[in-house]
């Protein structure tokens, strides 16, 4: 079987390499062929559940909902949180439309899987083809809408749980979904809207049944794991290109491509298996233990779902509609492509959403610096959150550490991690967090191009890195299973932390480190534009990334240390060495806190102890 695939959609630079990594990008190949995408079609993307044009009543548009469930309290109404989400404007996001459009000059047809997300009443309604997005309505732009979500059913019956309704919608279904993952999505084809409060008997506003699965992680899952079918797992763990024109052979998560693995990586860590207490930073009004995506993305607080003068009710368990993550400049461009009336934001909408936002990411991880050795300064940064830090979308995301040192006068002396914002470059000489994915040998002959990291979003099937950090509860063992294993670096079971030693010059009395988030890299934003040989798509993003800034970074975390006065030793901070700090030693390491892992090994055991019995006997540091 030959596949012809033109070089010119290839780029001859890797994006975001990490620190030390030097890898060999694509290649850019002579191609006489006039096709540019490999022939795949719309039966390599099927999924099982619910088929375009599955729906007998439509998916309403967000204003129907809005007149009941909008503008009456701007911080705890569903409507205008949800509209300043990436959940609201995910179908308007650049992002996703410039690399909608190079995977689709990559593979044929791809697109459809990326609008049954993003676009998802599009898709369900029958309006996903041309895969392009060209046969899309205005409405279908509100993103992952009101009705899309409330009208979904958990394709898992639980008798006695479910709705009683549901076993005839499952069982009217031609192929039940396989696990949870790829918008395998089961939706109501009558307008039955589900959720998980109790309306009460008398409520007659529409037709509602009350739904344990909205209060579960397997409802994020459907779009929060996502899986290229195009590909098979083998025994030995490589990904093997499936025959064109043909399903998957299993359908199951764990035998295609992952391309988002957040689900999973939630599944394998401790806050599946029941709740952690994290101390207030997630959760609201829950309280302080957390579990699910909805308890830390949704915080509850106390309001009405429903416009008052239409009886809506106060609630203490109200679930906020805000979706909070790691969206920063991306409202902005939304607002400078899209009217206000269209995209129901405003500037305040926004300012608060990125504010929530900000506030957000800097809960998502903890710091601390510790002064080993006169010439080394180990950086530690703490995973807060029940996934990878970071997670989602593997090309252009990124984290990284920031060290600056000066001397006693103030002057800046050496700075690991320097970033530029006018160019928006990084100086690589510092740990940087991330995932970098492209072609393993086998794919990239078949392609006639040379294997290694590359902008084939679609075609590509193996990891090159993946350092990112592991949440509570990681084994390495169980995120193999869940196809998220490190890669290029080791993680200790149990580890939730990473560390990273730099060296400290000459001179230097202070320090201060911080760890930056940044949703897509310069390289990315400029290989989405200069790939592109279709459409405006990547010059819109780019032009839009310029605006807000050249993609900002987002500082999580910051932290400063006087390299003069450190000591290690010094476990509880207060300047002096005494038996206090072996209490507070000996608790940390019983409550398994990152922080006793003195000897910085990755695990929590024996040496530590002794390491730290050396550090108060020699003093400081």
């Amino acid at each position: 079987m030959s596949l012809f695939l033109p070089g010119k959609i290839l780029l001859p630079l890797a994006w975001g390499l990490g620190s030390g990594l030097a890898l060999a990008a694509a290649g850019w190949g002579g191609w006489p062929h006039d096709d540019p995408s490999v022939p795949t079609t719309l039966r390599d993307y099927h999924f099982p559940g619910t088929q375009e044009g599955g729906v007998i009543q439509p998916l309403w548009e967000v204003q129907e909902c809005a007149m009941c469930h909008g503008d009456y309290n701007a911080e705890h109404e569903p409507f205008r949180p949800w509209a300043a989400s990436m959940m609201g404007q995910g179908a308007r996001d650049p992002i996703f439309w410039a690399a909608l459009t190079v995977s689709e000059q990559a593979a044929k047809n791809v697109g459809d899987l990326c609008i049954r997300c993003h676009v998802a009443r599009g898709w369900i309604e029958g309006r996903s083809q041309p895969p392009s997005g060209g046969g899309l309505e205005p409405g279908d732009l509100q993103g992952i809408t009101c009705i899309t979500c409330h009208r979904m059913v958990d394709p898992v019956y639980d008798d006695g749980v479910s709705p009683k309704v549901d076993r005839e919608v499952l069982a009217d279904l031609a192929q039940l979904p396989v696990g949870f993952h790829s918008a395998q999505f089961v939706i109501d084809p009558l307008d039955r809207r589900r959720g998980p409060l109790d309306l009460g008997g008398e409520f007659y506003w529409h037709q509602w049944e009350r739904s344990p699965f909205h209060r579960e992680a397997t409802m994020c899952a459907t779009c929060h794991d996502v899986t290229n079918p195009l590909f098979d797992r083998q025994p030995d763990g490589r990904y093997q290109f499936n025959e064109i024109d043909t399903p998957h052979p299993t359908y199951r998560a764990e035998d295609g491509f992952p391309l988002e693995r957040t689900y999973s990586e939630w599944k394998a860590s401790a806050f599946s298996r029941g709740p952690v207490d994290m101390g207030g930073r997630f959760g609201g009004q829950r309280g302080p233990l957390v579990s699910t995506c909805q308890d830390c993305h949704m915080p509850t607080t106390t309001g009405t779902a429903c416009n008052p003068m239409v009886g809506g009710v106060v609630r203490d368990d109200l679930p906020l509609h805000d979706f909070r993550g790691a969206t920063n400049w991306m409202l902005d461009a939304v607002r400078n492509l899209y009217p206000d009336p269209e995209t129901m934001l405003s500037a305040e909408s926004v300012a608060a959403a990125q504010e929530r936002n900000r506030e957000f990411m800097r809960g998502a991880s903890d710091m601390d610096l510790a002064l080993v050795e006169p010439s080394t300064l180990y950086v530690r940064i703490v995973n807060q959150t029940g996934h990878k830090l970071p997670t989602g979308h593997l090309e252009g995301r990124r984290m990284w550490v920031n060290v600056r040192f000066f001397d006693k006068s103030g002057a800046l002396v050496r700075e690991y991690g320097a970033y530029n914002p006018g160019q928006a470059t990084l100086v690589h000489d510092t740990k940087v967090y991330e995932a970098i994915v492209g072609l393993d040998e086998a794919m990239a002959a078949y392609l006639g191009v040379a294997p290694g990291p590359s902008h084939l979003f679609p075609l590509n099937n193996k990891f090159f890195q993946d350092n990112r950090i592991p949440p509570r509860g990681f084994t390495n063992e169980g995120f193999r299973k869940a196809q998220a294993e490190p890669v290029g670096h080791s993680y200790q079971d149990g580890q939730y932390w990473d560390h990273t030693g730099f060296g400290v010059p000459a001179g230097a009395v202070r320090a201060e480190a911080r760890l930056f988030y940044q949703t897509i890299t310069k390289e990315a934003v400029e290989g989405l534009r200069d790939a592109n040989v279709t459409n405006d798509t990547g010059q819109v993003l780019y032009d839009q990334w310029v605006a807000a800034g050249k993609g900002p970074p987002v500082e999580m975390d910051s932290v400063e240390i006087d390299l003069r006065t450190a000591c290690r030793a010094d476990f509880n901070g207060d300047g002096a060495l005494n038996l206090a700090d072996l209490g507070a030693f000996q608790g940390a390491y019983a409550s398994g806190e990152p922080r006793a892992d003195v000897n910085y090994d990755g695990v929590l055991s024996l040496a530590d102890f002794g390491a730290f019995r050396t550090a108060f006997a020699l003093g400081c540091p």
